[in-house]
């Protein structure tokens, strides 16, 4: 595909989400009003995502895969001259796979929506705050201008402010100031360093900061500690990085379904991606002298996260399964910290390549926990813990800890419902030939033998942390399933217990020891195979494939490191 072509196709991706925003606002045309005006929105929203997902896979077909290392489709048009700020768009290998999933996360929710809508006010407020959402996010990855980079990243915070506090659950105004509040406060640092770099070198194009031989010659030691040091904040805040986390929790649980979804599949992304755009490639020095600590906070997040999880399925803690896929988060952003921390290329590949990943996967799993509340009005844990088996009989020996196969478990009742979502969380944990695997190992290998002049012993105490941390992750994610899928009670100071007598009640027994009747839960429906399929696909083929996504990501990733060269 000629250059040209590419250039209309990346600006497109860009500009079509806001003008289909604006006219979501508008009234319906008389022929396309459908049922009602509140469909054809809905409708509008679909059809506008979804020609956004093909301008985004006809980009990646366009591309040039022989050197991916190189900047595409750019456009460089000044736009303030005054203050050297150009409207410069380009697209390489580590933004390209960011444009993809954002595009396709976005449509699946659209067309999610479309069939389950949340409860909230006019759905038009809705689908226009959805595409803004969809369109500061896409530019965060394509533009090349330190300042534009800066306007797309604050261009999410309002649209995904009202979602929360408009369309969310309990505690939602509260979660909402909070995220917004934690965010605005970090972006506000952030720029401050945008503006330091910007001055002391004259430019803002981060094409031209990026090469060793250009404007960041300028950049003394001290200017890039304290360039770093702001903006890291400012991203740490957005990626998120403990202890700077406590924001995202609240806003996971109180968010719509959708919200979640795009929450953690893209707008953790703009975070680490501006670690690895901005970052290291700008400010190397800086880099260099904070990356210990960054892997330090990136090592204690991965173990809170897990512990967090750990103490949230415990049976009688009455944790909130959105609310523990959340903290889970904070553990998986975790690996990717500590991939950029290391400064190799291994370990920067396997913190892009986890960011992927943790957008499938997550994505999936956030789909499923708001379907399940729908289902059965709640994600408390205890409560879908109570949907037991019936007791097994005295004596039944190692059969005891077995789940009953006509019980009122998720298994039983929902059997694709709850195969889906055991996958989900298998593939959260990790298990090789999936997705999750790929990026966490090769954080693990950069943070083994970490970039010269970095203390190989501080890393690899963090890569050990970190491989502490899988464990716990597959130890809360099993109960998780075995509670939620299966049926069973789990006590951690104990043994775990499926369908024995229970003081808690949740054997969902009569006093006489009779199994009480399950309510109905309806299992997988045809919209719900349409929107997360493509997840569980690309989860699949990312797993057994990771060469389609590392072959994109590793020449971009050693030029960067390698000072342009």
């Amino acid at each position: 595909m000629n250059h040209t072509a590419l250039q209309f196709l990346l600006a497109g991706l860009v500009v079509l989400p806001l003008v289909g925003a604006l006219a979501a606002l508008l009234p319906a045309p008389p022929g396309l009003r459908g049922k009602n005006p509140d469909q054809a929105v809905l409708r509008h929203g679909v059809t506008v995502t979804g020609v956004v997902l093909a301008a985004a896979i006809a980009l990646a077909a366009g591309f040039d895969h022989g050197h991916p290392a190189r900047m595409q489709a750019t456009t460089d048009i000044s736009w303030i001259p005054a203050l050297g700020i150009r409207i410069h768009l380009g697209v390489d290998g580590i933004s390209l796979p960011l444009l993809v999933l954002t595009a396709l996360l976005t449509f699946l929710c659209a067309l999610y929506t479309y069939f389950k809508m949340p409860t909230g006010p006019s759905p038009k407020a809705f689908v226009a705050l959805l595409l803004t959402l969809e369109a500061g996010t896409l530019a965060t990855f394509a533009v090349l201008d330190l300042m534009l980079f800066f306007l797309a990243f604050e261009m999410v915070l309002i649209p995904m402010y009202f979602l929360i506090a408009r369309w969310g659950g309990a505690q939602k105004q509260a979660a909402a100031w909070k995220f917004i509040l934690y965010t605005l406060l970090g972006s506000v640092v952030m720029l401050l360093g945008l503006l330091l770099i910007g001055v002391k070198t004259g430019t803002f194009d981060m094409v031209a900061l990026a090469t060793d031989n250009g404007p960041k010659a300028q950049l003394s030691h001290t200017v890039q500690l304290l360039a770093v040091l702001a903006i890291g904040i400012g991203l740490a805040v957005k990626s998120p990085m403990w202890p700077l986390h406590s924001w995202l929790p609240d806003a996971h649980t109180a968010a719509p379904t959708v919200g979640s979804v795009l929450l953690a599949g893209v707008l953790l992304k703009m975070g680490t991606y501006g670690f690895v755009r901005i970052a290291l490639p700008i400010t190397p020095e800086g880099m260099h002298t904070f990356a210990p600590y960054l892997a330090a906070l990136a090592a204690v997040g991965i173990i809170y996260g897990s512990l967090a999880c750990l103490a949230l399925v415990r049976k009688g803690a009455g944790g909130d399964l959105k609310r523990l896929i959340a903290y889970s988060s904070v553990g998986h952003m975790g690996f990717v910290l500590l991939g950029i921390a290391s400064m190799t290329p291994t370990g920067v590949n396997g913190a892009l390549f986890a960011n992927i990943a943790h957008g499938l996967i997550t994505g999936l799993l956030f789909f499923m926990v708001g379907a399940l509340k729908d289902r059965t009005g709640s994600t408390d844990l205890d409560t879908l813990a109570r949907s037991a088996p019936g007791p097994r009989p005295a004596g039944a020996g190692a059969a005891a800890l077995l789940p009953a196969p006509s019980g009122a478990a998720l298994y039983a009742r929902a059997p694709r419902f709850g195969g889906l979502l055991a996958f989900g969380a298998v593939a959260s944990l990790g298990l090789p030939g999936l997705a999750g695997f790929w990026g966490e190992m090769l954080a693990m290998f950069g943070a083994f033998r970490p970039a010269a002049g970095l203390s190989r012993p501080a890393f690899l105490t963090f890569m050990v942390l970190a491989g502490l941390g899988t464990l716990l992750t597959a130890a809360y994610l099993l109960l998780v399933v075995r509670r939620v899928c299966m049926g069973g009670s789990v006590d951690l100071a104990g043994a775990a217990v499926l369908g024995a007598a229970d003081p808690d009640g949740e054997t969902g027994a009569d006093p006489d020891g009779t199994p009480a009747p399950a309510p109905a839960v309806p299992d997988l429906a045809r919209y719900e195979y349409a929107a997360w399929a493509p997840l569980a696909a690309l989860t699949v083929l990312a797993g057994l494939w990771p060469a389609a996504l590392l072959g994109l990501t590793d020449p971009a990733v050693q030029q960067l490191l390698g000072g342009g060269k």
